[in-house]
């Protein structure tokens, strides 16, 4: 039997559905709390090492079996690589226009507020070469940091330990539903003008992140590595950060 977690973990733990359900709240409940506090403070640092934690969380986890049985390893379809980061950029650009359709320039529109919460908003905002390089510092932390934290953990780790027991089609629903809830925290809940507000929006957008969450796990199907779900989240980063840039923040 191919062992899966490292010797002292798995003496503690079995890799299946409680050891996902573990890791979910384990890293979905402090990553609620802390997205909250950032959106009132500004100050998302705290976050980006949540992300790297994710990042290395498969190499304290897991062996080497482990981690190729999550999907860690060389893709096996390499034009869906390409295709998978279309089809983020693709979701991307429909959300984008369902939130002008329905929300039109409010706050309501989740990519609007989104904008509101960049630290450097005020400086992207005005003309000016700072404005590019701002974009390429975003749109690199936006295609590297959360695409590869989230899928390790998400469509690998937490996926992989449901599909022990739920098979692979069950287990993505709950890793889906577990990347779409703690996404209430980013536009569910807002901090605007001073006040907490929960916005119906925000349950559009769950719905959105779980749809979002289901094409990350095709793509990862497809391409047979968790590679194709990365290149279609990064997609999705980058598409969104370069609407915020050059559509919302510099009108």
């Amino acid at each position: 039997m191919t062992e899966v977690l490292r010797s002292g973990w798995g003496r503690l733990f079995s890799f299946g559905s409680p050891f996902g359900l573990a890791l979910v709240l384990l890293f979905g409940i402090p990553r609620f709390l802390i997205v909250l506090q950032a959106n009132r403070t500004g100050n998302y640092s705290y976050v980006s090492l949540l992300f790297l934690a994710m990042w290395i969380a498969p190499f304290i986890l897991l062996t080497g079996d482990g981690r190729r049985s999550i999907g860690m390893k060389r893709p096996v379809h390499y034009s869906w690589l390409f295709f998978s980061l279309l089809g983020g950029m693709a979701v991307c650009a429909v959300m984008i226009g369902a939130a002008e359709l329905f929300f039109g320039t409010t706050t309501n529109n989740w990519f609007i507020y989104i904008s509101r919460s960049y630290p450097a908003a005020a400086i992207i905002s005005n003309p000016g070469p700072e404005k590019h390089v701002y974009f390429l510092i975003y749109a690199l932390i936006g295609i590297t940091l959360s695409p590869v934290g989230e899928e390790l953990l998400y469509r690998g780790i937490i996926h992989g330990s449901f599909a022990t027991q739920a098979g692979e089609y069950k287990a993505s629903l709950f890793d889906s539903l577990a990347f779409a809830l703690t996404h209430v925290a980013h536009i569910g809940i807002i901090y605007f003008f001073a006040g907490w507000s929960s916005l119906f929006s925000g349950f559009l957008w769950v719905l959105f992140m779980f749809g979002v969450s289901r094409l990350f796990f095709i793509c990862k199907e497809e391409t047979g590595s968790l590679l194709g779900a990365i290149l279609c989240h990064a997609g999705y980063n980058l598409a969104m950060t370069y609407f915020i840039f050059y559509h919302i923040l510099l009108k």
